[in-house]
């Protein structure tokens, strides 16, 4: 079967290759693959060479968001041929630490995890794949190929799970959200922060075209200008656009007893260290508190209701 597969650190090896069929010690659910997703991960991976092919191999199978449509499982699996489903990316060590053992491998305490399409675990970007039935999750049908965008909208689902734990431990009413980046992760933010039925703000260097549009179509207020410049103080701030510095000048606006949540910074930009002296990724904090709490969470999607992910 064909697969889309790259050296990492080397743009030019990007291409279609022929591989063998998926294995069955990937798992007993047999999915064709309709679409996959490609993010700012599998630029860092082909241009900086961010991902770690498996063991013995050079070329690694990209795609981490997925989308599928069962063609076989097992009775009792809790899938059946033609369900939509889309592959969780990680797996924990198989030396479980504490948090593996306990099944929150999204907290994997000795990095010894591995990742479909990023570490050492080749992607969904081929014709078909297995997937263990632990780690698939099945979509509504009426997604369809929208169902791609689970794996991103799980990123600001956790970003806003965990904004709102932080905010339980005391009083907390937000009322006004900022979201720095109208990507696809920003507006994805942008759409869970009206769903909450939160004053929207969504801040980006584009001036026209489609990402102010859809920012409207989301009825949030959308902003062009440096994100120092804003006159607001948001009370919950979600930075999608990776950039060390807007992520910092975020903070700096956000009103006091705020929360902000950093979706995740490149591996070539390096944010300001926090207090206890490390680099955080995918960290939220309470402004003002010194909390910092970071996890990313398997979610499920669906077509309505409040949020398109729960965890």
């Amino acid at each position: 079967m064909r697969a889309i597969a790259i050296v990492p650190g080397r743009p030019e090896t990007a291409g279609v290759i022929d591989m063998p069929e998926p294995r069955d010690s990937d798992g007993s659910v047999l999915v064709q693959t309709r679409s996959i997703g490609l993010c700012g991960t599998d630029l860092e991976i082909a241009l900086e060479g961010y991902g770690v092919p498996p063991p013995g191999e050079k070329r690694l199978v990209l795609g981490h968001e997925s989308s599928g449509e069962v063609i076989e499982a097992p009775e009792g699996s809790g899938f059946e041929s033609g369900n939509l489903v889309v592959g969780i990316v990680r797996r924990p060590d198989p030396l479980l630490c504490p948090a593996c053992a306990a099944d929150e491998w999204d907290m994997c305490r000795n990095g010894g995890f591995v990742e479909r399409g990023i570490k050492e675990y080749h992607g969904y970007g081929c014709e078909r794949f297995r997937v263990d039935p632990h780690f698939a999750v099945r979509i509504d049908s009426r997604l369809g190929d929208l169902g791609v965008l689970l794996e991103p909208t799980a990123v600001v689902a956790k970003a806003w799970e965990q904004a709102e734990r932080i905010g339980s431990r005391s009083w907390f009413k937000p009322k006004l959200a900022l979201i720095t980046g109208a990507g696809p992760v920003g507006l994805l933010a942008a759409l869970l922060a009206r769903q909450r039925g939160l004053e929207t703000h969504v801040v980006d260097v584009v001036k026209k075209g489609a990402k102010p549009r859809l920012v409207a179509d989301l009825a949030a207020q959308y902003h062009s200008e440096p994100v120092v410049d804003l006159q607001i103080e948001p009370d919950v701030v979600i930075e999608c656009t990776g950039v060390g510095k807007v992520g910092r000048d975020a903070a700096l606006l956000a009103a006091p007893g705020g929360i902000i949540a950093l979706t995740g910074f490149s591996q070539s930009e390096r944010l300001v260290k926090s207090e206890n002296g490390h680099n955080d990724q995918g960290a939220c904090a309470r402004k003002q508190g010194g909390i910092w709490d970071s996890k990313r969470r398997p979610p499920t999607l669906r077509s309505g209701g409040r949020g398109a992910c729960e965890g």
